[in-house]
């Protein structure tokens, strides 16, 4: 069976705009525009789709945002930004939190496309599984075919419009400049290895330090929350410094620190990343990678309503330096 996608692709016109034309939008499309879309289903042998043209006249004001979990400040930063720039649209937006399930990531955009959401935002890493990320980009491409528009958050895989920071690039910079204070002896909290910003992030760190010359970093798998940095924290041995893959593990690292009398930075130094808000009330103030979390939210919602073609827009990450970190 011909699909939307092929026609827009022969026609040379965005998704959506062939989809506009096709599946009965009210909204305009110019006539030499429309022309080609027609001639372009016509050769291809394109049958409409009823149900994708009941999608695009009656689609909602609401947007569907699929995060991996609420209670960090990561996704709640992001999930700010996007229901702010969805409401000066006009738009709505329905969480959905998929506790870091692939699965119940799948079937939450399966939902969405039932309910006929206007678009879905899907914020969080991928998996190193292929299968797991071939369907959920399938479970997209039907939901796209029916008018649906989407972006993500994270790697560049869906084949959507993509807000990617710069998770490799970010924990490089940190760890030269960790090593610029004298620090030759690192330990890297790294999160699940199946989860790609976490193997990203430490990836990006432990090469940094190679790149310098310096001993092999002792990494510690764990949770990717305040949890897993609270009990990775507690195998390390021998390390003046650890940074966490992302700061609630920090967070979890650093009260594990204190209870054993561990001081930091002056018997240890910390770093983490992302910069969540929370990080105002630690003490001491923790080093990180400062990511703009609420304009990554609300830049993933302008790609998602956008008419143009899928974009990748890179984030890069900026090291800032507090009091959890010394010099040795």
């Amino acid at each position: 069976m011909v699909t939307l996608e092929e026609v827009a692709r022969h026609a040379g016109v965005s998704l959506a705009t062939a989809s506009r034309v096709l599946n009965g939008s009210s909204r305009q499309v110019g006539r030499t525009m429309r022309e080609r879309v027609e001639k372009a289903a016509a050769e291809l042998g394109y049958r409409t789709n009823v149900a994708a043209q009941t999608l695009a006249r009656g689609a909602s004001d609401v947007i569907g945002l699929v995060v991996h979990d609420l209670v960090d400040p990561y996704f709640a930063a992001l999930a700010d930004g996007a229901m702010r720039a969805a409401s000066a649209r006009g738009h709505m937006v329905m969480v959905g939190t998929t506790y870091r399930d692939p699965e119940r990531e799948i079937a939450y955009v399966s939902t969405l496309h039932a309910q006929r959401v206007r678009a879905v935002l899907i914020a969080g890493s991928r998996v190193t599984d292929a299968g797991l990320t071939e369907r959920l980009r399938a479970e997209l491409d039907r939901y796209r075919e029916s008018g649906g528009r989407a972006a993500c958050v994270g790697q560049d895989l869906l084949g959507v419009g993509t807000i990617a920071p710069a998770n490799r690039q970010g924990a490089a910079d940190l760890a030269r400049a960790l090593a610029t204070l004298g620090h030759t002896r690192f330990a890297v909290l790294a999160g699940p290895p199946h989860l790609i910003t976490a193997a990203d992030r430490a990836a990006g760190f432990a090469g940094a330090l190679a790149e310098l010359g310096l001993p092999e970093p002792q990494i510690v798998h764990g949770a990717f929350d305040r949890a897993g940095g609270y009990a990775s924290v507690q195998e390390v041995a021998g390390a003046t410094c650890v940074f966490a893959v992302n700061d609630v593990m920090a967070v979890g690292a650093l009260a594990a620190l204190r209870e054993r009398g561990v001081r930091v930075p002056d018997d240890v130094s910390l770093a983490g990343f992302d910069d969540i808000a929370t990080l105002r009330d630690v003490t001491p103030s923790l080093s990180t990678v400062r990511l703009p979390l609420a304009d990554m939210g609300a830049r993933a919602v302008e790609l998602a309503l956008s008419e143009a073609p899928a974009a990748v827009v890179h984030v890069e990450g900026q090291v800032v330096l507090r009091e959890s970190v010394t010099s040795v």
